[in-house]
């Protein structure tokens, strides 16, 4: 039996997802993560999990998932001198997500949405190392480089004079997704990126981007735990 479709962005899901859509935007000013009347600590770590697998996973299945948790994380929560801790790191529970090559193409800014990313990389205009590369879930490696056809941007434009040049056209409320993370390496001009490593936690913040606080992530890291999920 077929799976059912799912439409990750309808409103009454209350997910925020991989995308630049509007619909985004008024999930997250209508977002309220703890409510703790009548919630049990289980109920807490269920909508952990929900609301951060539903950002960070791409719509991929539960048990595709558990293929790829790992229960082993950074041991960098720890105070050095009179510095302040690092972030929690279960705010990394999803940091492998971050090297498949359609999150790479979302984070650097080369599509409005991961489902564009996907579609552009199955229509073979994603190049990996110079090799054409049709799969959106592979993970690339360090210093692996990424390029794009730059007629498959989504900012870039054909101009109506009709000269090779292509013109920047900025898209309806991209502006809150315009940030780039530490790990990656991105250049414009050429419409190419470097994956330098997996992101880490530093003292105060986490380099994972997420809509989400690291305290949020440990109540998901918390659930599979719990369920005795975590892979061996």
């Amino acid at each position: 039996m077929p799976r059912k479709s799912i439409r990750p962005l309808k409103l009454s899901r209350q997910l925020i997802c991989l995308s630049w859509n509007p619909r985004n935007l008024y999930q997250l000013a209508l977002k309220r993560l703890f409510n703790h009347r009548h919630k049990t600590l289980f109920q807490h770590m269920w909508k952990a999990k929900r609301d951060t697998r539903g950002y960070h996973d791409a719509n991929i299945t539960e048990r595709q998932w558990l293929r790829m948790f790992n229960d082993q994380l950074p041991t960098l929560n720890m105070k050095t001198g009179g510095l302040s801790s690092h972030a929690n790191t279960a705010s990394l529970m999803y940091a492998c997500m971050e090297r498949r090559l359609d999150f790479i193409l979302f984070r650097s800014h080369f599509v409005s949405s991961i489902w564009m990313a996907r579609q552009i990389i199955v229509h073979k205009k994603v190049k990996l190392n110079g090799k054409t590369f049709p799969y959106p879930s592979h993970k690339v490696k360090d210093g692996d480089v990424i390029a794009v056809d730059p007629e498959s941007v989504v900012t870039l434009k054909k101009p109506a004079d009709g000269s090779k040049e292509l013109d920047f056209v900025p898209q309806p409320y991209q502006q809150p997704w315009m940030f780039l993370p530490e790990y990656l390496e991105v250049n414009y001009n050429t419409c190419s990126a470097v994956f330098l490593r997996e992101p880490l936690t530093s003292p105060g913040m986490t380099e994972l981007p997420s809509p989400y606080p690291p305290d949020f992530h440990a109540l998901a890291y918390r659930f599979y735990m719990r369920r005795g999920r975590a892979t061996k």
